[in-house]
């Protein structure tokens, strides 16, 4: 008895694309849906169950905590410049405090 290989390839989320809109612009889709399906870490309970809501929302499933981030991503590369801005000001003025 013969076996049948496949007949149908695995795509992925650009399955309803079709062979449309140029292999670079789907490889970049593909990056950007994985990530935004992916479960993240929740800031407050530390446990990966966080989803987006809509665009920049996100909620923790476990602890319910909702909070803005990116639109793909709960944080952002300038997010994490801010805080850590705001962290060292913070320091500056308990500093001058003393």
């Amino acid at each position: 008895m013969k076996q049948v290989g496949k007949r149908t390839k695995k795509v992925g989320p650009t399955r309803g694309l079709g062979s449309r809109y140029g292999t670079t612009v789907r490889k970049r889709y593909i990056k950007i849906v994985e990530v935004l399906k992916k479960l993240h870490e929740c800031p407050q309970c530390g446990l990966q169950r966080v989803k987006r809501i809509s665009v920049g929302l996100w909620k923790c499933r476990k602890c319910g905590f909702t909070f803005t981030g990116g639109a793909y991503t709960p944080t952002t590369k300038l997010g994490i410049v801010a805080k850590r801005a705001a962290k060292e000001t913070l320091r500056e003025e308990k500093k001058k405090n003393k």
